[in-house]
Parts: C-alpha cells; structure tokens; sequence
C-alpha cells in the first residue's frame, strides 16, 4: 500500500474546505494541537460531535507516530469521554507513542480544556505500513 498525502485529509489537510486543519507540534517525544470547535462541529446544540473529538485524537496518534519517522494507519481506537465539549471552548490535545514494535505500534492521547478538565482521552493500536520500495529495471 502506498500512503500519500495530497493536502486534503479531514483532520490536518490545509486544502480541506471542510476539514479541521489542525496543525502540530513536536517536542519530547509528544505531539500537542490546539482545537477550537465552531458550530459546523456540533452534535448536540451547542456539544462538539463525539466523532469530531475521536478524529482529532485519532490523528493526533498518527502524527505522534509520524514524527518518529513512522508511517501507519489506525488498526483499533478505543475513546473514553469524560465531559462534553462546547462550541468556542479551547482545547489542546497531546498524544505520544507507548510503546514501537515492527508489527505493531501502540499509542495514547488526551484532550483538555483550558482550565485542564479532561474532555476525552484515547488509546489506539497502529501498524506501521512498510515504504513502497521501486526497484530499478522493471
């Protein structure tokens, strides 16, 4: 499997005129991403969509991932959530990797809010997909 990036994902892709377009941070072996939901966002009147929330914690394991200099994709995510998360509220997300192996990757992520109330945390198995390799000549 080749995995290219075109700019367009949901969650980072700067040309996604309905995605996120969250940017990270790279520092200690964590990734950090601010988030501020708009109402285009909303499950519940005025409550960020749980899925919005598992996407962004979701990609924020990937880039953990990705700043170690692998490339996976997502095999199982498992979301906690402790309080909802309101329309205009701030957040930041961290996420680092727990643990590399060569099949497997394991990974781990919280969402807060400003004052440092837990919104939801996420743990997510990830396999490293191997780099498509062209060989000369054929």
């Amino acid at each position: 499997m080749k995995l290219e990036d075109d700019d367009h994902c949901f969650a980072c892709g700067k040309n996604n005129k309905c995605g996120l377009k969250l940017s990270f941070d790279y520092s200690n072996g964590k990734i950090t991403s601010e988030f501020i939901p708009s109402k285009i966002y909303q499950g519940y009147k005025d409550i960020t969509h749980g899925g919005i929330i598992t996407t962004i914690l979701d990609e924020s394991m990937i880039q953990a991932a990705i700043a170690e200099g692998l490339t996976p994709v997502t095999a199982e995510i498992s979301v906690r959530f402790r309080k909802p998360l309101m329309l205009n509220e701030t957040t930041v997300v961290e996420a680092k990797i727990t643990k590399r192996g060569t099949r497997l990757i394991e990974a781990s992520a919280h969402m807060l809010k400003d004052n440092g109330d837990s919104i939801a945390e996420a743990y997510a198995k990830l396999i490293p997909v191997k780099k498509e390799i062209k060989k000369s000549g054929k």
